[in-house]
């Protein structure tokens, strides 16, 4: 992760850039289209930095090394998760867990009761192997 930290002006100026979905003093979310656009372009042979530039971006202020990484990165996804994953966020994943504040009083003493159970068992396991390991 980058150590860099944009001032107001540099963020401004990266906001007012077509390709760029968000900016903060820490990160750039750069738009789906350019991500697409840059890997495209990638396969055709242009080097990282060139796409960067063709997409007026000032590589003093987001860094040399940028290009190369965020290229690496989105063309990692492409393989993973197909370019379907090149629109998801970074740092979004939500845990599958159900959350109690959001239940009913009937479900959430079902899930607690299910959580208690669930407890005891894993309790009687571990007790299990501690008096295994001290056989």
């Amino acid at each position: 992760m980058s150590k860099r930290i944009l001032n107001e002006d540099e963020q401004g100026e990266l906001r007012s850039n077509c390709n760029v979905q968000y900016c903060s003093d820490k990160s750039i979310t750069y738009t789906t289209a350019f991500k697409m656009r840059a890997i495209q372009q990638y396969n055709d042979g242009l080097t990282s930095t060139e796409i960067f530039k063709q997409g007026e971006f000032n590589l003093n202020l987001i860094g040399k090394d940028t290009p190369k990484e965020c290229l690496r990165r989105w063309r990692k996804i492409i393989m993973n998760r197909g370019t379907k994953g090149l629109s998801e966020s970074r740092g979004t994943k939500k845990s599958n867990r159900l959350k109690t504040a959001k239940m009913s009083k009937v479900e959430r003493v079902k899930y607690l009761e299910a959580e208690v159970k669930y407890l005891k068992a894993e309790n009687a396991f571990l007790a299990q192997l501690r008096a295994r390991r001290a056989e």
